[in-house]
């Protein structure tokens, strides 16, 4: 590995200029490639040489060992500047260069290459001379080691690859710089045995930031290792591939190895410089620890103990109990400050426990415990006070919101409540309720705040080294104050509560009374709409028995449902009667709703009757009819008997109800009532037809004697059917008369 005899930062301006570069590319004998991109302009051949001398310094010995190719591109160029860099790369580049291709124009330079012929003059430069055109260039070199000026497929950035050079030769620089600082600190504290010479030492920092520079190093690596993982093995152009472009400065890992053992030694270096700074420290620490744990020990031991032991009351009221209280934090706030000290220390010691020796482990774990005692012990008196200072206000806090509570039921009580309505009263027995419940939940509330602080105050400990009385004046008057105040709370509970049973009762009979009175005018509604939907939505007869005989069904429920509400209302009629008269009050509205409830309930079961009968006359109806249509042999009488059936139920739709007062309504709307009658005379025609078809028989068995017999019947039958269709359009007349009237006798009972 060779080093490095020049630093880019000296001729970057020169660099930037890509006289020269290295592609990476390889020939076919594993050489690198130089290449040489001659521009228009006068080249400096200083500038040049300069590019080359640098360039030259990065490929180890091995890899120009063997040998280079180098590409001068004179397309761009006068010959004399070409014929010029060309002698001049016998002085520049190694001996190792086996070959020169000169690219030239297609056509510029065909009449002055006599004038020098470069394969002469071998013997004399050193190394083969060869003029090829771009597109022949490929002979000497494979297309994926030329760039894309050649054609080739090799991806080469200079401004990236000139980067990584200066990150590269700045990370050399600083880390060598600061390994040899490094190694001066740690040897002079091996060759050092007096502490003030070692806290000299220790002052003395390093040039650079040991972090950033090893930081650095490693996203060098990174990127090299990563370049070197994607890219061709060796370093041989995997540009080409999509991949990052390879760069010279990867050639056989010169940069890889080199960064890593800079590395390795300053990482050595830096954690012997660590260990160094830490042992220092942790010296100083030793002494520093030891002063403060005796500072705080001492003002613990002393007025912070004094400051405690001057508080022991309770206080007899909320205001009293907020003073003590605010006392008391103060008191904290001083040894918060005591505190703050002792969790830094513990943090310090147990930091310095981890990496301390042997002897000094002891003795920190001595002044641990120490320190952990005082500051346990006076916590934990802290703590008792500040749980009694808690109890105490809470106690007394409660005891002034229930004496609040119970003034505040005792004037309810005290006023008389005039009933308006159901409603309010109810409001008013709920906010009784809740107030005796909220008097109940303080009481008990006051019984567990006063249980805790018996407690706490019974149970506070005592001051180590010190003999104490056993109980103090303070706890004797405290107990005494906290039982006095509970026993009168209970006292007045208990008067309250007794009045609250009186009001109670009376309150829940009148809601009772106002509910009773609300249900039954409920009732009457309920009734109401029930007989609206029979008579608006209970219209449909059956297509057949089975579906007449399951709507007949459900009407009987729906009647004794409509039973049901009737007399749930006429209970609850009842109970106002009584309600009444245990409250010696007259009702509002009992009076009226009775007279309703009956009317309702009057019309109601004369419209359940009306339809009834209809839906028995209908199952009769489809019953006779699907029995003559099913039969083989049917009886005349059979037939007669059905078309008198539906006769009659066709009469029997367009009939209204009539009310116990003389009022009408018809059933559903006048489609309504078409529809079913339509499906009554759909099955008489089923009938008709089923009686001709038996006179067709019996004619087809009797002969011609019969034929005109029952040709008169069929004619006969023609003129019944003809009359049933006039008698069905005036009907349909009259049904849309009969709708008006019921739409007009609507309008009156809403206007009523």
């Amino acid at each position: 590995m060779s080093a490095v005899t020049m630093e880019a930062t000296t001729i970057l301006p020169i660099l930037k200029k890509k006289l020269a570069f290295l592609s990476g590319g390889k020939d076919r004998r594993s050489g690198l490639i130089l290449t040489i991109p001659l521009s228009s302009d006068q080249t400096s051949m200083e500038e040049l040489s300069a590019t080359l001398d640098y360039l030259l310094s990065i490929p180890s010995e091995k890899c120009k060992a063997r040998g280079f190719t180098v590409i001068v591109d004179g397309r761009k160029s006068q010959w004399n500047t070409v014929k010029t860099v060309v002698l001049m790369l016998q002085n520049v580049i190694p001996p190792e260069v086996s070959l020169v291709c000169v690219v030239k124009p297609d056509e510029f330079w065909d009449k002055k290459v006599t004038h020098f012929c470069f394969w002469k003059e071998k013997d004399r430069l050193g190394f083969e001379v060869i003029l090829v055109s771009a597109n022949k260039l490929t002979r000497y070199i494979e297309p994926c080691q030329l760039t894309d000026d050649f054609g080739g497929s090799l991806d080469y950035d200079h401004i990236d690859w000139l980067n990584k050079r200066l990150v590269f030769e700045k990370f050399t620089k600083e880390s060598t710089s600061l390994l040899d600082e490094l190694s001066i600190i740690n040897d002079a504290d091996k060759s050092s045995s007096v502490d003030k010479d070692k806290s000299a030492d220790c002052a003395l920092l390093p040039s650079f930031d040991p972090e950033t520079v090893l930081q650095t190093g490693h996203e060098l690596l990174s990127e090299l290792q990563q370049r070197r993982f994607n890219g061709s093995e060796g370093g041989g152009g995997g540009g080409g591939q999509g991949g990052p472009a390879w760069c010279p400065m990867e050639e056989e890992l010169l940069a890889q190895p080199q960064v890593m053992k800079l590395l390795d030694s300053l990482r050595e270096q830096y954690t012997r410089y660590q260990e160094l700074c830490r042992q220092r420290n942790k010296r100083t620490q030793l002494d520093e620890i030891h002063a403060k744990v005796m500072q705080v020990v001492t003002w613990l031991q002393g007025p912070g103990s004094e400051l405690l032991k001057t508080q022991q009351t309770i206080g007899d009221s909320m205001r009293s109990a907020q003073a003590l209280q605010q006392k008391h934090e103060e008191i904290e706030s001083q040894h918060s400050e005591w505190f703050a000290v002792y969790v830094e220390l513990n943090q310090q010691i147990a930091a310095l426990l981890s990496t301390g020796e042997e002897e000094e482990v002891a003795e920190l774990k001595a002044l641990q415990q120490q320190l952990s005692d005082v500051c346990y012990r006076q916590a934990a008196q802290l703590e008792s006070r500040q749980n009694v200072l808690q109890a105490a206000q809470g106690f007394h806090t409660t005891t002034q919101e229930l004496s609040q509570q119970l003034d505040g039921l005792l004037g309810m009580l005290c006023a008389d409540v005039a009933p308006a309505d159901g409603a309010s009263i109810q409001q008013n027995l709920k906010l009784l309720e809740e107030k005796l419940q909220t008097v109940e939940a303080g009481l008990a509330s006051l019984r567990q705040k006063g249980a805790l602080l018996l407690e706490q105050v019974c149970s506070q400990p005592s001051w180590p080294l010190e003999e104490t009385e056993s109980p103090t004046t303070e706890q004797q008057d405290s107990v005494q104050h906290i039982q006095s105040v509970m026993e009168d709370m209970q006292l007045r509970k208990q008067r309250c509560e007794d009045m609250v049973d009186v009001r109670r009762l009376k309150m829940l009979q009148m809601v009772q009374l106002f509910k009773c009175e609300e249900d039954a005018l409920q009732a009457v509604e309920w009734l109401g709409e029930l007989l609206d939907a029979l008579l608006k939505t209970h219209v449909r007869l059956g297509d057949d028995s089975q579906e007449t005989r399951t709507m007949l069904d459900k009407h009987r429920k729906f009647v004794d449902v409509a039973q049901s509400t009737y007399d749930y209302g006429r209970q609850l009629l009842q109970a106002t009667v009584v309600l009444c008269q245990s409250l010696r009050c007259t009702t509002r509205s009992s009076g009226d709703t009775l007279p309703r409830l009956n009317r309702v309930w009057k019309q109601f079961s004369v419209s359940a009757e009306e339809r009834q009968q209809r839906l028995e006359l209908a199952l009769n109806f489809h019953t006779a009819a699907e029995r003559v249509l099913q039969q083989e042999r049917v009886e005349a009488e059979s037939l007669d008997e059905v078309d008198s059936l539906g006769k009659t139920l066709l009469d029997r739709l367009t009939m209204p109800v009539i009310f116990p007062d003389g009022s009408e309504q018809f059933f559903g709307s006048p489609g309504d009532t078409a529809a079913a009658a339509e499906g009554v005379r759909e099955r008489l025609l089923l009938v008709e037809e089923r009686r001709l078809q038996l006179q067709e028989a019996r004619l087809h068995n009797d002969g011609d004697e019969g034929e005109e017999e029952v040709l008169n019947g069929q004619d006969a039958r023609l003129d019944v059917i003809g009359e049933e269709l006039n008698e069905k359009e005036d009907q349909d007349e009259e049904e849309e008369d009969a709708g008006q009237r019921g739409e007009d006798l609507e309008r009156a009972t809403q206007d009523c």
